[in-house]
């Protein structure tokens, strides 16, 4: 059971093979056997499991069905979800309950999805490693000396291991994507505002986006469905309709025009992950696809103002944990400024405390024009780009990053080069475009992606893309060894 897809759990429950309390009792006893080699998860949450799965049987024998209708997920640890405690990977919030469900979790309640419990991942969704969780790093099962990637790094080694066919995920500057790459599964940021961010907690409002992670790109399409859509509590959530994803997957590619900027084959690329990207584009030549040299000649300066941005979001987003109403509050204070103080020294770990303090000081008297101000240009001018390169193309396609995923530990006394596995992905956060990513090979026995990006709202042609993709190749089929 724990090999099937989402698809095919679909199928399988529509055709009475099995339950949904059969499965998810399947399912909750892998989780117990298995995770603890990889730490992906921070809460189990059965009772509301079986408790939901349950209720998706009673609706089944009603005559109900759907896509979702008794499908087992999990939630990243930042969606908040009522009653259950929602970290956001941190100890400043381990002992909070949250009182009410984000948009997508409700929703996915409603069409029925079983949840499983809360994902680990990096400290509010900082980090391109899943490290700076407070409960620890998460492995990866492909080996599991090395990172899965982050922010969504549980979500992803989850899914890897086989422990639930599909889970959420919410990406800032490519954090469904990374780990999608690391850990050969397909993950998909949508358009900003085409999901919700009610109830998510934010790290970068400007720039967080949920989205789904599953092993093909049709499971993407089934999980999408059921996040996407306008919510009148999220005031940058769009008021676009919904697309049936599904039902364009099997749309040919013949003509389709694939753009690859010429940027992305730098000295900084692996030349064997370059060798895997090439062997993609050929793919999908043989399906019709028009490839076309393109160039995004501002991509060189994301990093450095997505690094302003991001941070200086964060450092006003995260004002709100001081110790007074909710999370983490330090033991005895002498005063207000020393609950203030200590409070946010004890919660916070390094890694969110290094950007909160750099984006203050992005954001302070003097630096506001120099820094905040001119990335915000810069950001303007890599929208622009892709502008432009959608004027010539219909997608455009690339790596999802410079490298495999390193070993565990390897860049914690560099954060620079942490950020620096970032350049394929930020730009789509800062344009606010969908991005997906495939899995497209092996190095050294560690997965490889391939990133799609698309005009806005056009998620339906990145998974049609990926979809055809992966009807003709093997990848996405492959399993970690022990798992």
């Amino acid at each position: 059971m724990h090999q099937m897809t989402l698809a095919e759990i679909a199928r399988g429950l529509a055709d009475k093979k099995f339950s949904s309390e059969e499965l998810t009792k399947v399912l909750l006893a892998r989780i117990t056997q298995l995770d603890p080699q990889l730490n992906s998860f921070i809460s189990l949450t059965e009772e509301l499991a079986l408790e939901q799965a349950k209720a998706a049987d009673a609706r089944r024998a009603n005559g109900e069905s759907g896509a979702l209708l008794g499908a087992p997920i999990a939630h990243k640890d930042l969606f908040c979800t009522q009653g259950i405690r929602t970290s956001c990977g941190s100890k400043m919030l381990d002992n909070f309950k949250a009182p009410y469900d984000a948009t997508v979790v409700a929703k996915l309640a409603a069409a029925g999805a079983v949840t499983l419990g809360k994902t680990n991942m990096d400290e509010f969704a900082m980090g391109s490693a899943n490290e700076s969780s407070w409960y620890g790093a998460v492995k990866n099962p492909w080996n599991l000396e090395h990172v899965p990637g982050g922010s969504s790094g549980g979500s992803a080694a989850a899914v890897a291991a086989r422990l639930l066919p599909a889970a959420t995920a919410t990406d800032t500057g490519g954090s469904i994507r990374q780990p999608a790459a690391f850990t050969n599964l397909t993950g998909l940021k949508p358009t900003y505002g085409r999901v919700s961010r009610w109830g998510m907690i934010a790290y970068a409002s400007s720039l967080d986006q949920g989205g789904p992670l599953a092993r093909t790109a049709e499971d993407c399409a089934i999980l999408l469905q059921g996040m996407a859509g306008f919510d009148q509590n999220d005031s940058t959530s769009i008021d676009e309709p919904v697309p049936d994803y599904s039902a364009s997957l099997n749309t040919s590619l013949q003509g389709l025009r694939i753009g690859v900027p010429k940027e992305y084959f730098s000295a900084g690329l692996d030349p064997r992950i370059a060798d895997l990207i090439q062997n993609s584009i050929k793919e999908l030549q043989k399906l019709g696809a028009v490839i076309k040299e393109i160039s995004l000649p501002n991509m060189q300066h994301a990093i450095p103002a997505y690094y302003v941005i991001a941070p200086a979001e964060a450092s006003s987003n995260l004002s709100r944990f001081d110790g007074v109403r909710f999370g983490h509050r330090c033991e005895n204070p002498e005063n207000l400024i020393d609950l203030y103080k200590r409070s946010r020294g004890e919660g916070f770990g390094p890694e969110v405390q290094r950007r909160i303090m750099v984006g203050a000081y992005a954001l302070s008297a003097g630096y506001y024009d120099a820094y905040y101000l001119k990335a915000q240009k810069i950001r303007r001018l890599v929208k622009n780009d892709f502008m432009a390169a959608f004027n010539e193309v219909d997608i455009i396609l690339g790596p999802t990053t410079p490298n495999p995923a390193w070993k565990l530990g390897a860049k914690n006394s560099d954060p620079v080069a942490a950020y620096l596995e970032d350049v394929y992905t930020i730009t789509a956060n800062l344009a606010g475009l969908p991005g997906l990513s495939m899995p497209a090979g092996f190095v050294d026995g560690l997965p490889v992606g391939v990133q799609l990006l698309a005009p806005y709202f056009q998620e339906g042609r990145l998974l049609n893309v990926a979809h055809q993709y992966q009807l003709n190749t093997d990848w996405h089929t492959r399993t970690p060894t022990g798992f």
